[in-house]
């Protein structure tokens, strides 16, 4: 049979030739195959797999396509092949966004030339892109200050502090981003220029990480200050003063209208559609907050609208919509407040008896539980959206790294147990994959539940096999 994937890239057109040499120099070489060799600007193999050839052939471009042929009852190892070759495009991608120069700007917002970090805005995109751990650390440092100022009375002021966090989560969120897309102002535009990693490398061991901000700045000032965007010949005097060559091939350009993308998703769900905001950030997340769907706010990075396509980041928007729908925010603060009642009641003596212990198994099953919550929000995407495919594609993009360290036993236990809401990447990506007719799906929060724990399962299983 004759399988093809579609492996979309954020690569401009000048390093196709660099990542064909890359897969064939750290992939190929290295493997076990009978033969591979460059046929004009694609890689042809061969491999033999249980006694049988396996063929198949690389084809560069915006979306790098992989051909294989192979008998039918090697379908796993031809899924293995595209796996190790995708992987190689995410680390190679990844390399080339350390010497990128990125420029992001929503249209009738304020110019917002780029700035060096600082403490207030890496905590907060650390809460936003942790595993909340750092969150719940804390509330428990705020837990026991109250107690200490309130004795008796902080139970009181610590229920009603959470549940004023929950109100006005939206508010909280909305701080963590540089810009507001509306309907009037819908389009995010991101300009890339990737430049040869040893002028870049040059450039920042001889004038240190703090020129390319102003680099940035130079451009935004010819730019994007008098509203053009900052095209290849608008920058290549600012480039070429600080030694860069500006070669359009190098440069890539996107714009997204992305209150259209989330405002599809909101139709499709029936929930008005939430207050949008960007965070000009290049790690690739989403994420949706608000104590009802009528005040919901999705917060979108301009790393994830980057790294996706027009129709993966609408499956994760998806996924958002499905925390909004199910008022997941709300849920998972009643369960937390429980849990707290709880502890300083019924299950006050095991807290005396050992504290340490009682937090960890705690704490371990609300994350556990909260996986459920995770994975209702992806059956939800998948049912409404009706691209399951899509955001187990936009996944594998945005999870490749924990999905190789997950091919590990160790790692797949892990990430079930770990403090993090999330079930681990491979597991939704396969139960994604697998999903083939939702129909009959009567309660996504019992399925998705269902799906978990015999997710875990079957991870403790295949770790003793």
């Amino acid at each position: 049979m004759i399988k093809e994937f579609v492996i979309g890239t954020e690569l401009s057109p000048a390093y196709y030739t660099d990542l064909l040499d890359f897969i064939y120099r750290y992939y190929f070489l290295p493997g076990d195959f009978l033969e591979t060799r460059r046929s004009g600007d694609r890689i042809v193999f061969r491999a033999l797999m249980k006694g049988k050839g396996v063929r198949g052939e690389i084809i560069p471009g915006e979306n790098f396509r992989l051909v294989l042929e192979y008998p039918p009852n090697l379908e796993a190892e031809a899924e293995e092949i595209y796996e190790d070759i995708f992987t190689s495009i995410q680390v190679f991608e990844e390399n080339m966004r350390q010497h990128t120069i990125y420029f992001a700007w929503v249209e009738g917002e304020e110019i917002i030339p780029e700035k060096p970090p600082s403490t207030r805005r890496m905590a907060s995109k650390s809460i936003f892109g942790s595993s909340l751990l750092l969150l719940y650390i804390m509330f428990f440092g705020i837990n026991i200050f109250l107690f200490l100022l309130l004795g008796i009375y902080a139970v009181i002021a610590i229920l009603l502090l959470q549940l004023g966090i929950i109100l006005s989560s939206d508010k909280l969120y909305a701080r963590m981003g540089e810009w507001t897309v509306t309907r009037e102002n819908p389009y995010v535009h991101v300009i890339q220029f990737q430049l040869p990693e040893d002028e870049f490398r040059f450039f920042i061991k001889t004038m240190g990480e703090d020129a390319i901000v102003q680099i940035k700045r130079e451009i935004y000032s010819r730019s994007l200050a008098y509203k053009k965007p900052p095209t290849c010949d608008v920058a290549k005097d600012v480039l070429g003063k600080h030694g860069f060559r500006c070669n359009p091939l190098q440069e890539r350009s996107r714009t997204v209208n992305l209150y259209g993308i989330v405002d599809e998703a909101a139709r499709k769900f029936r929930i008005p559609t939430p207050r949008i905001v960007v965070s000009n950030t290049m790690v690739p997340n989403a994420a949706a907050t608000g104590p009802s769907p009528g005040r919901g706010l999705v917060l979108v990075t301009t790393g994830l609208i980057v790294q996706l396509d027009d129709e993966e980041i609408l499956a994760v928007i998806g996924h958002e919509m499905g925390h909004l729908k199910g008022r997941d925010p709300l849920i998972l603060f009643s369960i937390v407040s429980l849990e707290f009642i709880l502890r300083l009641t019924v299950l006050l003596p095991l807290v005396i008896i050992s504290p340490i212990i009682y937090i960890i198994f705690a704490m371990g099953l609300i994350f556990f539980v909260a996986k459920f919550f995770e994975a209702r929000a992806d059956l939800l995407s998948a049912m409404v959206i009706g691209r399951p495919e899509v955001l187990a594609g936009a996944l594998r993009k945005i999870g490749y790294q924990k999905l190789v360290m997950e091919r590990m036993g160790s790692q797949r236990i892990r990430g079930w147990t770990a403090w993090d809401p999330h079930p681990p990447i491979y597991f939704r990506i396969k139960r994604l994959e697998n999903l083939r007719d939702c129909s009959d799906i009567k309660s996504p929060l019992l399925r998705s539940a269902g799906d978990v724990i015999r997710g875990f399962r079957d991870s403790i299983r295949w770790m003793f096999l």
